[in-house]
């Protein structure tokens, strides 16, 4: 549900359903008055028509000003200062919200870091576009798996488009949902799109697993076949070769992909994007010709690429997800192709003591060695996964995984019920044991620290079992609890409170730092909660204070779970004692910036080199643009990943750093502008 809040200065955009805000400043007060979206070239869910001659960013966000056919007249970066002639605009802003401003009229814009301004004639009409996407149906399948490839089938009935621009995530609709039943129902409105494109496949869960989410982006209707192969206009290409069928199926996904990233720049965002400059010195591609191509003659000219050409260019992927082909896995297929996500199937196996042991040293020092893969145990608890160039690896199986995130299904579907509060972001710190104050007191301070979001943060101390339980029971975005957990559940000043005897609870996300807090964090999830970091073992004091300390920075700048824990891990020998348990995806508030972002600095004599690292987020999904505001960059680049790295002298490096609000990583360590 989105809002226009007035204010005493201007406009508040409110997404409710996402948590999101942003705030059109206008150095007076107004009074919208509801609009026709219809009156937009681009889809809003809503808009409104406001008397004002000036819209004020204090938050600059990357902005495009078109004409009223669409094209592009001009994007707007810091240093843009324009006077456009008297004509229809459309400025498109993305913002946490989406937002285009409709302007009749001359128009002037003013940017720079810090500030972007936009003057025209009055009224003006504001439309905005919810990140959010809610699955529109359920399709019900029996076990069999030729039921189930109709049932995959239908994921792609969500795309807003075939074209190149399908590579954006706002036009990758959330797919239908998937659940198990008596016989195979598919809802009539949901209606795959015509692409000339098949895959065939063995009848098998396993095929239909793998190739979920390929079939969700391409279009592409899963049939029995003897061997699996891509079917493109009648022309095959086959999935059996080297180096195996669930690699060749993510390798397709990704050309795919970065074809589109790449032809997409002939379309409504033509701007300078890195990546195809540096692909297009390597293949005999006619980009402008294939942005007018249909689906099909895009994928057999991508396909004719070999993938060792394209590899080094594909953004990180955001996801690799470990399922086990069942019956009951395949209701977490659309929730893992909406990620774009790469499925494995039998990548994984029981890990020794040793190779715990050694995921832990790994965590703390960045880096993945091989463990004593011979020593491992059947009765072993914990899953070591194989190696995988994602930001997140998520398990859906038995055991717990080392270094990636525990899958429960019941999460994602926690997360489409969730009711939001919009009024404010609510966090409860709980510390229930008081040689951990100090991160109590971090926590305190952090939480809220950011102006211009409404937070409403609570602190208990050393509470009741009777306590705890109603902080369970009720609402709120994030709980920062601090203290013992034991066999018995979380410690309280009265005995212990197990979270399996609570029926439901309002917590959205969670951060337990106390020792094996693994169960518990799995019963939080079972009840109703989102996603979680939680330990698997027992932590040092001192440690998990600094990691828990670290959390809650990454957290309140708008980092989600997974991405903020593999940060945090890095800043004790204990961190790798942590894990993700439910959706990794989770974040507690919006980024500043729209993308959350490492600056990675590393002397180089009396200057720097600074690499921005970006990291997937709700509103900034693979596929998102980058325009590292840095130097003299005129360059977009794909998200996720490593961006270039540029060379920057010490007053640079300020100048940078003081228009971000990003983490710093100096020297392969975190720092931060304020005391620990």
């Amino acid at each position: 549900m989105l809002s226009f809040e007035p204010l005493d200065t201007g406009l508040e955009v409110v997404d409710a359903v996402e948590g999101r805000r942003y705030v059109l400043d206008s150095s007076e007060s107004l009074s919208p008055a509801p609009a026709d979206p219809d009156r937009f070239r681009f889809p809003v869910d809503s808009a409104v028509e406001v008397e004002t001659s000036e819209f004020r960013l204090v938050e600059p966000v990357e902005g495009f000003v078109r004409d009223e056919t669409g094209d592009s007249v001009l994007q707007v970066s810091p240093g843009t200062r324009t006077d456009l002639p008297s004509a229809a605009y459309s400025v498109e802003l993305n913002a946490p919200v989406k937002l285009y401003l409709r302007v009749d009229g001359a128009l002037t814009v003013d940017a720079t870091a810090d500030l972007m301004i936009f003057r025209f004639d009055p009224p003006v009409l504001v439309g905005a576009r919810s990140y959010h996407h809610h699955p529109a149906a359920t399709v019900t399948t029996t076990d069999d798996p030729r039921d189930v490839f109709a049932a995959v089938s239908t994921l792609s009935s969500a795309l807003k488009t075939t074209s190149p621009e399908r590579s954006y995530p706002t036009l990758r609709g959330h797919p239908p949902l998937v659940e198990r039943g008596d016989e195979l129902r598919i809802p009539d409105e949901l209606t795959a799109p015509e692409t000339g494109v098949r895959i065939e496949l063995p009848p098998t869960l396993r095929a239909a697993t793998v190739a979920a989410p390929l079939s969700y982006y391409l279009g592409a209707e899963l049939v029995p076949g003897d061997d699996p192969r891509l079917v493109v206009d009648g022309d095959a290409h086959s999935l059996a070769g080297p180096p195996g069928f669930e690699r060749n199926v993510e390798r397709t996904l990704k050309r795919a992909f970065l074809l589109d990233c790449l032809v997409r720049t002939e379309g409504y965002y033509q701007v300078d994007l890195y990546e195809r400059e540096q692909v297009a010195s390597d293949v005999d591609l006619d980009f402008a010709s294939l942005y007018d191509a249909s689906l099909a003659e895009r994928l057999d000219a991508t396909l004719a690429v070999p993938f060792e050409t394209l590899a080094p260019h594909v953004p990180r992927w955001p996801l690799v997800a470990h399922v086990d082909p069942t019956p009951e896995a395949v209701a977490v297929l659309p929730f893992v192709a909406y990620d774009l996500g790469v499925v494995r199937t039998a990548d994984a196996r029981r890990a020794s003591p040793d190779e715990v042991q050694s995921s832990v040293l790994d965590a703390y020092l960045g880096q993945r060695r091989g463990g004593a893969g011979d020593e491992s145990e059947d009765d072993s608890p914990f899953v070591a996964l194989g190696d995988a160039d994602a930001v997140e690896q998520v398990w859906f199986g038995d055991g717990v995984p080392l270094d990636a995130t525990k899958g429960i299904p019941a999460a994602f579907h926690n997360d489409l019920r969730r009711d939001v509060d919009p009024a404010s972001i609510d966090i409860t710190v709980v510390c229930n044991e008081c040689e951990m104050t100090a991160e109590q007191a971090v926590a305190e301070t952090v939480y809220g620290s950011r102006e211009q979001l409404p937070f409403d943060v609570t602190l208990r101390r050393d509470c009741s079992t009777d306590e705890l339980r109603a902080i369970l029971a009720s609402s709120a975005d994030l709980l920062h609890y601090v203290g013992h957990v034991d066999d018995d559940g979380f410690r309280c000043r009265d005995g212990t409170l197990d979270a399996e005897t609570v029926d439901s609870t309002g917590v959205h996300a969670f951060l337990l730092n106390a020792c094996r807090s693994y169960e518990q964090g799995v019963a939080l999830v079972e009840a109703g909660a989102v996603g979680g970091v939680v330990t698997f073992s027992d932590v040092v004091d001192s440690g998990a204070v600094r990691v828990g300390r670290t959390l809650a920075r990454l957290l309140n700048l708008g980092f989600p779970l997974r991405s903020a824990l593999q940060l945090a891990a890095g800043e004790s020998i204990v961190g790798g004692h942590y894990l993700v348990v439910g959706d990794g995806s989770v974040d507690v508030v919006q980024v500043e910036d729209g993308i959350p972002t490492l600056c990675d600095v590393e002397t180089a004599g009396s200057e720097y080199e600074v690499t921005p690292v970006t990291y997937p987020s709700r509103e900034a999904a693979v596929g998102t643009m980058a325009y590292p505001l840095v130097g003299s960059n005129e360059q977009h680049f794909l998200a996720p990943g490593e961006l270039a790295t540029f060379r920057l002298s010490e007053p640079e490096l300020r100048e940078y750093l003081s228009a971000h609000g990003s983490p710093v990583r100096k020297d392969g360590e975190l720092v931060w502008d304020d005391p620990p």
